[in-house]
Parts: structure tokens; C-alpha cells; sequence
């Protein structure tokens, strides 16, 4: 079998703790890591194998559910990221006693097509649930990661996400994904609540709820805080709420006009806003500890939606000076402005993605809006999108995701797609109308 060339933080919470961290193979290492690129126009899915989790000893518990509710739920996890194909799911081929290296009979499962494979144990002992986890390589017969997790019974979803997070981690050179919300406004009539899912579309949770119209909700770095607008005091005003609840939501800044905001500082000291107090839509930085504000932008045309670049040094924004709405970048200061896309008559809502490399930004196309990228330096602009009206396009941590607002027969939901335009997928869907998404930072 010939293997296709390929490029290539978990941290403990009350709820789980990490008792082994690695289970080392015969030679006391673990395979050496290849990290993939999961955005080269070849790359194929990762054949992996699932097989049927067992219990650590001959105890009853865990329950016949339990045990298959493991490698489903870490197939279903692996699946949405768009880099996995899980072929195969059978306990056959390994020894019913024995889940060592020595006992894995990687011939028969490379048989499959697979060129890796993950098997597990658990065990449950009153209300604590032990569960192991490995990752094999099949192709070079070696362990790749073994981790063991203790924690409540309840806990063995936050168990699994945190494996699936390992093993993105070990192909892909980042971190987890798992570990991340995505936030949005939800329209109700007059009335809007800010929303967040899990990546996985799980845990819906309301942060706030407003009794107007609401819009761009932006996490704070640390995940701490969402900034927003809101027009329940008659006046799209600057509110921060946290969604760990306990400060409540609080007004921030209620300037005559518009108080949008645009993404925070790296480091979390600034919010870009976009104001009108001048009669004209410009872009200030406020320094949140002072509330002074830094207008970044003076021209006679529209400046709107900044968005810093990840180590804070420039920002990307939409004006009108060329004549329609472009997206254009400038130094963190305001200066050495310069106009990035010069395809379509209007591009807007510029994301800048985590690695630096690339902006993601909405533009029209025969009349509906589509994704687009482009390089930071205005080269190979790319359309990600091209079926129903799509909008907001916001990165996740690792940038190698792309949330946004996806409009078919009349109604907005959110959904997510790989940076290259691939795995497209609904993420929430429901009743009311699904807005502005924004992608939290890591939140554990």
C-alpha cells in the first residue's frame, strides 16, 4: 500500500483529569509526528478505523450503551472535520483480551483500506469512568498517542472531544477545534437573543437576550466577554456581556449614530469600533481600561467592519473611497492604507484568519453574496461559496474553518466549511433566522 505524501492543549478542568497523559509503545516512543495540509488542492481524506471499545476488566459496567457510544460519538466528531474518513468499525481483528501494540494485528486492518486506527477502554468504578485511548499508525505498525481520561460518568462527551482534539492536533500541527463556540444573533420577531453552539452544533446557549435588534457579536481573546450592538435604547449602542455569566450585560459606549464593533486587540487592551459621531462612519480603536478613543480612519468616504490581524499590527476594513465598497488594509495606526480586492463591484466584511495568511470576506456575485479569500497581500482571491446568499465570514482558532451566515428560501443559518471552500455543513438550524456568526477563541 502506498501512503500519499502529506505534509503535515488539553488542559484539566474540574470535571476531568488527565491520569497518562502518553502510553508509550515497546520501543518508549511514540511515533514521530507528520503534520498534513489539509488545504493542498490533493489532499484526500485520512482512512481511519474505529474499533469496538471494551471494558478495562471484567466488571459489568460500563454498560453494553456506554461502550458503543464511544466510537460513535469519536467517529461522528472526527467526520465534521472534513479530514476523516472512518472506514470500518469491528473488533474482530484484534485479540478480545489484549489492546497492547504487541496485539494489534495491523496486516488484517490495513486489509481494509485504513491506514490508521483508534481503540479504546473504559472502566467504571462507582461514578468514576476511566476510559484509554490510542491512535495507531497501521502503515509503519506504530502507536502514534495513548491518552487516559478519569472523570464522571457525565463526563465521557468532554472525554471524547478532548481525544478527537488530540488527534487533530497530531496531524494537523494545531490545536483543537472542539474546545471553541461559535456566537450569533438570533431574530425573533422585534426581539434577538446572542447565541452560542458548540463546532459540533451541540449545546445551544442563550448569553443575552435583547429585547431589540441586535448585531455583531465579537468574542474578547481571552472568551471572557462578547462585545455587541443593540438598539434596545433606541440607538445602535455598545454593549459587552459575558457568556460565563455574572457581570450581566452592561452598556460600554452610547455615541450618537452607530457603535459597532469590529474585532478586539490580540492582547485584549482595544475593540475597533466603527462610529458615526461625526456624521460619517469611521473606525476608532477604544482602549478599554480608559475608554479613549484613537480614530484610526478620516476620509469624506464610509470606513466600516476593521478586523485586526493576529499579531495586531494592521487591520483590514471596507470603504467606499474607490467608488464601491472594497476591502482595504492599513497599519494598526491608521497609516500606509492600501485597497486589497479589485474583483466584484462590492466586497465587505473582512475576517483576517489566525495564521495570517489569508482574509476572508463577503462579496457579490450576480447579486447574491458570496465567500471569498484572498492572500494579505491582495493575491489569489478565491470563491468558496456559490450556492444560496452567504455572509459574515468568521475563522475558527486553528483558521483552518470558516463559519457564516447561509440565506436559502428566505431563511439565515449558520454554517461551517474547511478554509478551502470544502465539507460545507450546516451548524444550527431551527425556527428563527441565524445572523452574524463569530468564532470564539479556545475556551479551555
Amino acid at each position: 500500500m502506498t501512503r500519499t505524501n502529506r505534509k503535515a492543549k488539553i488542559s484539566a478542568t474540574s470535571m476531568i483529569i488527565i491520569a497518562l497523559a502518553f502510553l508509550l509503545g515497546p520501543a518508549g516512543k511514540a511515533a514521530a509526528k507528520v503534520y498534513i495540509d489539509i488545504d493542498a488542492p490533493t489532499f484526500q481524506k485520512i482512512p481511519v478505523a474505529i474499533s469496538d471499545f471494551r471494558r478495562l476488566s471484567e466488571e459489568k459496567l460500563p454498560t453494553d450503551e456506554q461502550l458503543q457510544w464511544f466510537p460513535s460519538e469519536l467517529s461522528r466528531l472526527l467526520s465534521i472535520t472534513g479530514i476523516f474518513n472512518i472506514l470500518y468499525k469491528k473488533s474482530a481483528q484484534e485479540d478480545p483480551d489484549r489492546t497492547t501494540q504487541d496485539f494489534i494485528r495491523f496486516g488484517e486492518w490495513r486489509i481494509t483500506g485504513a491506514e490508521y486506527l483508534i481503540n479504546g477502554r473504559i472502566r467504571q468504578v462507582g461514578p468514576e469512568l476511566i476510559a484509554e485511548f490510542r491512535l495507531y499508525d497501521l502503515i509503519k505498525g506504530e502507536l502514534v498517542m495513548g491518552k487516559r481520561y478519569a472523570g464522571r460518568a457525565e463526563d465521557r462527551k468532554i472525554m471524547v472531544q478532548r481525544f478527537a482534539g488530540d488527534i487533530l492536533a497530531s496531524f494537523t500541527g494545531d490545536g483543537s477545534v472542539y474546545d471553541s463556540k461559535i456566537t450569533f444573533v438570533v431574530r425573533r420577531g422585534k426581539n434577538s437573543e446572542i447565541a452560542a453552539v458548540n463546532f459540533d452544533g451541540t449545546n445551544f446557549t442563550t448569553i443575552a437576550k435583547v429585547p431589540a435588534l441586535a448585531l455583531a457579536p465579537k468574542w474578547s481573546p481571552d472568551g471572557k466577554t462578547i462585545a455587541f450592538t443593540s438598539y434596545q435604547d433606541r440607538n445602535p449602542d455598545l454593549y459587552f456581556s459575558s457568556p460565563l455569566g455574572g457581570a450581566g450585560t452592561r452598556k460600554i459606549a452610547g455615541f450618537r449614530g452607530i457603535n459597532l464593533p469590529g474585532s478586539w486587540s490580540p492582547d485584549g487592551k482595544r475593540l475597533l469600533l466603527t462610529l458615526s459621531i461625526d456624521g460619517n462612519e469611521e473606525i476608532y480603536a477604544m482602549t478599554l481600561d480608559t475608554g479613549h478613543l484613537n480614530r484610526l480612519t478620516n476620509h469624506f468616504a464610509i470606513d466600516v467592519s476593521p478586523s485586526y490581524s493576529p499579531d495586531g499590527q494592521q487591520i483590514a476594513f471596507v470603504s467606499n473611497r474607490g467608488g464601491s465598497p472594497q476591502v482595504y488594509t492599513m497599519n494598526a495606526d491608521g497609516s500606509n492604507v492600501r485597497r486589497l480586492t479589485f474583483e466584484g463591484n462590492y466586497n465587505t466584511s473582512p475576517s483576517w484568519s489566525p495564521k495570517g495568511n489569508r482574509i476572508a470576506y463577503e462579496g457579490n456575485v450576480g447579486g447574491r453574496f458570496q465567500i471569498f479569500s484572498i492572500d494579505e497581500d491582495g493575491m489569489n482571491p478565491i470563491q468558496l461559496t456559490s450556492d444560496g446568499n452567504n455572509e459574515s465570514p468568521s475563522w475558527s482558532p486553528d483558521g483552518r474553518y470558516i463559519s457564516f451566515s447561509s440565506k436559502k428560501d428566505g431563511k439565515s443559518r449558520i454554517a461551517l466549511m474547511n478554509a478551502n471552500g470544502t465539507n460545507v455543513r450546516i451548524l444550527y438550524d431551527g425556527q428563527d433566522n441565524y445572523i452574524t456568526p463569530f468564532w470564539s477563541p479556545r475556551l479551555r
